[in-house]
C-alpha cells in the first residue's frame, strides 16, 4: 500500500455542492431547495487567501497528544457519530436525470432529514443490494427486513466467526446506502452499529408475533425515532447545552425557518458543523491490540488506511492467501472495534482499556490534518477559503443579527498564537465564521462546547431537520414523545444505550454486553 490515502475527516463530495452563484439568487426563507442562507441579507466576508493561509497554519495544535487538549465531556466516539450524521442529512439520492433536469436542486432532491436513507438507501424494494434475502418466504429470493452484515477475515490470534465488518462487493466497495461511511474506520464501525440496531429491532419484533409483512417499516420508524431523538438529547445537547431542545421547541427556531421543506443552511454546513474537525484525535485506543503500549497504536492515518473507500480493502483483488496488513479483502478481525474505548458505555474502563476523549472544541486542529495527501494541504484552510467562496458573513455580523448579548470581543479573539495572527490580518474583528465558532467554544465554553452562537445555530439546524421531517417522532407525536427502547435512564436513549442494546462491544474480547 502507498501512502497516499484520504484523511479529510468527514465532508467527503456526493450529490449538489452549494455555489455561491446560486446562493445570492435566494431571498428570505422561501424554501429555497437544497442549499440556502440564514442570514440573507448580510454582507459576505472578503478575506485573501494569504491571510487565510497564515490562520490556517496557525491552527496547528502544537502538542497534540497533550492530555490538557482533552475534552472530557465528549467521548471520542461523538466526532465520528457527528460524521455519520454529516452523511445522513447531506446524502442526495436524486436521479442523475433529476439532477440534469435541477441542476440547482430548487425542486428535485430529497430533503435533508434525520431519516437514515444513508442506512436504509430506498427501502428493501429499491435498493436490493442492501438487505438479506428473506429466508421465511419465497425460498429467499425477496429481500426480507434485516440488513446485511459483512464478515471479517481471521489473522492472527483472533478466530471465529466475527460478523464485524461493512457488507461488500467483490471488489471491497462497501455495500451501504453512502459511501462516504466507509471513509475512516470509525463511522464504518458506527454505520454497522446502526445495521446491527435495525437487526437487532427486526428480532424483536419477530419475537413479539409482528406480521412478518410489518418487521420492517415498523422497525424502521422505531429505529428512526430513537436516532432521532438520540441525536438531539445526547450529541447536540452534550455540545451545546443540556435543555436548549426543549428551550427552542417551546420558543421557535428564530433563524432557521423554512415555510414547509427543510434546506441545508450553508453557515451551517459551511461553518457551525464544521466544528468536528477541532474535536478529531491523532492516536487513538482502538481496541487491544492498536493501543499505545500495544502492537501500534491507532493513528488516524491507520484509521483510514484499513476501509475500502480511502485504504487497502479491495475484496478479490487482495493477493490469496492474504499477506497482512494491507491489503486486505475485507476487514481483518484484529480490527474490529471496542466500543468501551470510544463512549461511556461503564462508569469506568477496566485497567488497560484505554479511553478516547475527543480534542477540545476549539480552533486548534491535529497536525494529521495539516498534511493532507495530494498536494499536501492542509484541512483548515479549504475551510476557511470556502466560507469566502460561499459569502459567508463574519461572526460578528452573525452574533450582531442574532442580538447576542456577549460576542466575542476582538481582545477574546486576539488570544493565543493563532488569535495573534488573526488580530495581525484584521480577523479579530472581522473574524471568519468557522474561526469564530471555535474561538468562541474556546473562549466562552471552555472548549467542552459551543459558546452562544454556535450552539443556537447548531440546535435550531437539527430541530428544524427532525421537525421538517413528516415522518419522524416530533411531527407525528411531539414534543412529549419519549424513547420506549431499553435504557440506563427510562424514558431517555444515549448512543451508549444504543451500543448496550446491540451488543457486540468488544467481539475480540468475547464482550457482547456490559
Amino acid at each position: 500500500m502507498g501512502t497516499d490515502v484520504n484523511v479529510h475527516p468527514g465532508h467527503g463530495k456526493a450529490g449538489r455542492q452549494p455555489t455561491r452563484q446560486f446562493l445570492d439568487t435566494l431571498s428570505g426563507h422561501d424554501d429555497p431547495g437544497m442549499f440556502g442562507r440564514m442570514f440573507p441579507t448580510l454582507e459576505p466576508l472578503a478575506v485573501d487567501d494569504g491571510p487565510l493561509r497564515e490562520l490556517a497554519d496557525a491552527m496547528k495544535d502544537p502538542a497534540p497528544g497533550d492530555a490538557a487538549g482533552n475534552n472530557l465531556n465528549v467521548p471520542a466516539g461523538f466526532t465520528y457519530l457527528g460524521q455519520f450524521v454529516d452523511h445522513d442529512i447531506t446524502l442526495d439520492l436524486t436521479s442523475f436525470g433529476e439532477k440534469e433536469a435541477d441542476p440547482t436542486a430548487v425542486t428535485n432532491f430529497r430533503t435533508p432529514a434525520l431519516d437514515l436513507d444513508s442506512v436504509y438507501g430506498l427501502g428493501p424494494d429499491g435498493s436490493r443490494h442492501l438487505y438479506a434475502r428473506n429466508s421465511a418466504s419465497d425460498n429467499g429470493k425477496t429481500p426480507g427486513p434485516k440488513l446485511l452484515i459483512g464478515k471479517t477475515v481471521n489473522v492472527d490470534d483472533i478466530t471465529g466467526d466475527h460478523r464485524n465488518d461493512l457488507p461488500r462487493n467483490p471488489e471491497g466497495f462497501a455495500l451501504i446506502g453512502d459511501h462516504r461511511n466507509d471513509e475512516n474506520l470509525v463511522v464504518a464501525q458506527t454505520h454497522l452499529a446502526m445495521l446491527k440496531f435495525h437487526n437487532k429491532v427486526c428480532d424483536q419484533l419477530a419475537a413479539s408475533g409482528k406480521p412478518a409483512g410489518e418487521i420492517f417499516e415498523e422497525a424502521r420508524r422505531i429505529v428512526t425515532w430513537h436516532y432521532q431523538w438520540m441525536v438531539l438529547h445526547d450529541f447536540v445537547e452534550r455540545i451545546t447545552e443540556k435543555g436548549i431542545v426543549a428551550k427552542i421547541l417551546e420558543q421557535g427556531r428564530r433563524f432557521y425557518r423554512f415555510k414547509k421543506i427543510p434546506y441545508m443552511p450553508v453557515e451551517f454546513s459551511g461553518a457551525v458543523y464544521r466544528l468536528g474537525h477541532s474535536m478529531v484525535r491523532q492516536v487513538y485506543s482502538h481496541n487491544r491490540i492498536f493501543t499505545p503500549g500495544g502492537l501500534a497504536p491507532a493513528t488516524l492515518d491507520l484509521l483510514f488506511r484499513f476501509t475500502g473507500l480511502s485504504g487497502g480493502i479491495i475484496g478479490d483483488l487482495a493477493p490469496n492467501p492474504i499477506q497482512p496488513p494491507l491489503p486486505l479483502p475485507v476487514l481483518s478481525s484484529n480490527w474490529i472495534i471496542d466500543w468501551r474505548r470510544y463512549y461511556k458505555l461503564l462508569p469506568n474502563n477496566p485497567a488497560g482499556v484505554g479511553f478516547n476523549p475527543s480534542r477540545k472544541i476549539d480552533p486548534f486542529i491535529v497536525p494529521q490534518l495539516h498534511t493532507l495527501p495530494g498536494d499536501g494541504g492542509s484541512l483548515p484552510f479549504p475551510n476557511l477559503k470556502r466560507g469566502v467562496l460561499l459569502g459567508l458573513p463574519s461572526g460578528q455580523d452573525v452574533a450582531k443579527a442574532m442580538k447576542i448579548k456577549n460576542p466575542l470581543t476582538p481582545e477574546e479573539i486576539s488570544k493565543g498564537s493563532d488569535g495573534a495572527v488573526a488580530k495581525k490580518h484584521g480577523l479579530h474583528q472581522n473574524t471568519p465564521l468557522w474561526y469564530y465558532i471555535l474561538k468562541e467554544a474556546e473562549q466562552r465554553g471552555s472548549g467542552e462546547r459551543l459558546g452562544p452562537v454556535g450552539a443556537t445555530l447548531l440546535a435550531e439546524v437539527f430541530v428544524g431537520l427532525v421537525h421538517g421531517d413528516h415522518q419522524s417522532y416530533l411531527w407525528l407525536k411531539g414534543k412529549t414523545w419519549k424513547p420506549t427502547l431499553p435504557s440506563q435512564v427510562p424514558g431517555e436513549f444515549t448512543m451508549a444505550d444504543l451500543l448496550r442494546f446491540v451488543g457486540d462491544i468488544s467481539p475480540i474480547d468475547g464482550i457482547s454486553t456490559v
